[in-house]
């Protein structure tokens, strides 16, 4: 730094003297990251000119936001010669804008979502359910016994208890649940993308035995335990999201009647729901025993080059009396079960003993394969994945590629990036499924070694109708560029997509648009004499890494 005013003395605490001759680092908080800063210093390279608001840090330590501009300031021939810097303390107003924000839609005891916040979310995991095809539950929770607490002990260490046990059963639910206080001892979860009714059940049995464990406040041991009532959507009959919680609070009340510390679901259908899928697991473990399952294979393309650059393994269930099943028909039953891992690694080693046969005919392919939370989540993943690359020396495992869903990788993403790091070096890739759907962030993309990000096919869908799921779209593909990981659309369902696809500067795709899944003996042929739209070789070359 070469000059500074006195303003600038009286925002950061640093006198003339002391800021001349240092560099502006003295003041940097540590709250942006590298790409950042990246992005600053290519627009004043590129442009000349930088603007936007920054964290940075005064001579006390204190962080302050502020409004920056900062302009090159060049020579007749156009060298820059120094920076000019201006900027305004605009932190009042961030933090003033900050708590309005968290008084209007939190509970000022526990720092839970209010009844405003719920209803927000509810509506958005509605709007999500109806365009996913999934299934969101909505868990109404009363506390039993908590208003003897506030008789015997008083107010304060009731509220006390409610701070501890609100955090205990937040900590119960995945990332991108809800948990809310309606008020006193009344607490409403929204759980979403669940692929059946019965996938919530282990969440809510969480949450049943996170209410019933003691709290300690000061001197004092206090427990009590809850009742919950469960409803789902969507049903057979149109419904809203206020009545979803009406039917949750009479299920709750109904678990009450029961005898209390349970949950009880509102659909009378529900209540054979446990021994159906017990039944469904017997059946799953006979058809995996006897040879029923069968693997299809979607290719995967440059649209631009022609190229077929591998193919999705896609695991089908050649039922005896109900036919050809897709996954989405009995995978959902295992998610939660040990029976998910046997499943998953067979289609680990049937992929592989694919690749195997394909390469003794002459066809070189990746194959990518989805590995399920459940499976990924075993202490010896990494171990069992190693065994069943011995088990087929011939196949190189660089032919693997592993997908997992955005989600699963969240739940740890310290574990998540080291067995990502571990199972790398055994050859394999990786690839981020589904990407988008969850809380997307630049850490944790920084963090995953993962050499492909696919882009959920929700958002594909409707790119040519809905504005926003065409700027996530240009959003995804971005990062995916700036962080030098290759991207993918899945759902490609038509000419159209793929040439908008293509001119966002995403090449490579996949779905029914270039070819449905197949069996293993057609994909041979379909490669051979595959060839892209002629359409698509007049689009213009927007770069990337995808080429």
């Amino acid at each position: 730094m070469i000059d500074v005013n006195a303003a600038f003395t009286r925002i950061t605490g640093y006198s003339r003297l002391e800021a001349i001759g240092k560099n502006p680092r003295i003041l940097k908080s540590g709250r942006q990251d590298h790409a950042f800063y990246s992005n600053l210093w290519r627009d004043l390279t590129d442009k000349g000119h930088w603007n936007g608001e920054i964290w940075n840090r005064n001579k006390d330590g204190q962080s302050f936001a502020e409004l920056l501009t900062i302009s090159a300031v060049r020579d007749a021939s156009g060298k820059t010669m120094q920076y000019v810097g201006l900027f305004s303390d605009i932190t009042a107003i961030k933090e003033h804008q900050k708590q309005l924000e968290h008084i209007a839609h939190f509970d000022a005891l526990t720092n839970l979502p209010n009844r405003l916040l719920l209803a927000d979310r509810l509506q958005q995991g509605l709007t999500q359910a109806d365009r996913r095809g999934q299934v969101l539950a909505v868990a109404y929770l009363d506390l039993d016994g908590f208003k003897l607490i506030n008789d015997r002990h008083g107010h304060d260490v009731g509220d006390q208890f409610l701070i501890a046990l609100a955090l205990r059963m937040k900590q119960t639910l995945r990332e991108g649940d809800t948990l809310s206080r309606l008020g006193g001892d009344e607490f409403v979860a929204v759980m979403i993308d669940l692929e059946a009714p019965s996938a919530c059940e282990p969440m809510l049995t969480r949450m049943l035995l996170a209410a019933a464990q003691p709290v300690q406040v000061g001197e004092i041991t206090l427990a009590v335990s809850a009742s919950l009532g469960v409803t789902f959507y969507p049903q057979k009959q149109s419904i809203d999201a206020d009545h979803l919680l009406r039917q949750a609070d009479q299920a709750m009340y109904q678990a009450k009647v029961a005898g209390k510390n349970r949950y009880q679901i509102f659909d009378a259908e529900q209540d054979s729901s446990r021994r159906v899928h017990n039944e469904s697991l017997d059946r799953i473990r006979q058809g995996l025993f006897q040879n029923e399952f069968v693997l299809y294979f979607q290719p995967k393309v440059n649209m631009r080059s022609g190229q077929v650059i591998g193919a999705e393994a896609l695991i089908r269930w050649q039922h005896p009396e109900r036919g050809l099943l897709a996954p989405g028909l009995f995978l959902p039953e295992i998610e939660d079960h040990p029976l998910a891992i046997s499943v998953g690694e067979w289609v680990l080693n049937t992929a592989l003993l694919q690749i195997q046969d394909w390469h003794a005919a002459g066809l070189d392919l990746a194959v990518s394969v989805n590995v399920g939370a459940r499976q990924l989540q075993q202490p010896d993943f990494c171990d069992r994945l190693q065994a069943i690359l011995k088990a087929h020396p011939q196949v190189n495992p660089a032919c693997l590629e592993l997908e997992i869903l955005e989600t699963s990788a969240l739940e740890d993403i310290a574990k998540a990036s080291r067995l990502i790091e571990a199972c790398s070096e055994l050859g394999v890739s990786f690839a981020l499924d589904d990407f988008g759907t969850g809380y997307s962030s630049l850490t944790y993309l920084k963090r995953l070694r993962v050499g492909m990000l696919k882009i959920d096919q929700s958002f594909v869908h409707d790119m040519l109708q809905d504005p926003d799921d065409l700027a996530i779209l240009e959003g995804v593909i971005g990062l995916a560029r700036a962080f030098k990981r290759q991207v993918i659309a899945e759902g490609v369902e038509t000419i159209e997509h793929g040439s908008l696809l293509m001119q966002l500067g995403c090449d490579l795709a996949q779905g029914y648009g270039i070819a449905r899944p197949m069996p293993a003996d057609q994909l041979p042929l379909w490669t051979a004499t595959w060839k892209p739209d002629p359409s698509w070789s007049d689009l213009p070359w927007l770069g990337g890494e995808n080429e």
